[in-house]
């Protein structure tokens, strides 16, 4: 025999809570890729580069890594990440 159910005699069912999980995405390396420039100026005159030279080089994302002085010139090194 049936009988009805009152809201008393069914169980609570308890909410289903998960863990909150956080998924953090794969790190990957990616090695930089560089292009060079090397701009040479002739001794004694006009020699080093100018700031406003410089300024410029560095706008256009260049670094200045490395001066090497030859005989009759300097040589201007200087890298950027490839674009």
């Amino acid at each position: 025999m049936l009988t009805a159910l009152s809201a008393s005699t069914i169980p609570e069912i308890p909410p289903h809570h998960l863990p909150e999980t956080h998924v953090e995405p794969p790190m990957v390396f990616v090695p930089p890729v560089w292009e060079y420039r090397v701009l040479t100026r002739p001794l004694p005159a006009p020699g080093p580069l100018s700031e406003a030279e410089l300024n410029g080089l560095g706008g256009e994302g260049w670094e200045l890594v490395a001066v090497y002085p030859a005989p009759a010139s300097l040589h201007f090194y200087f890298k950027r990440l490839l674009r």
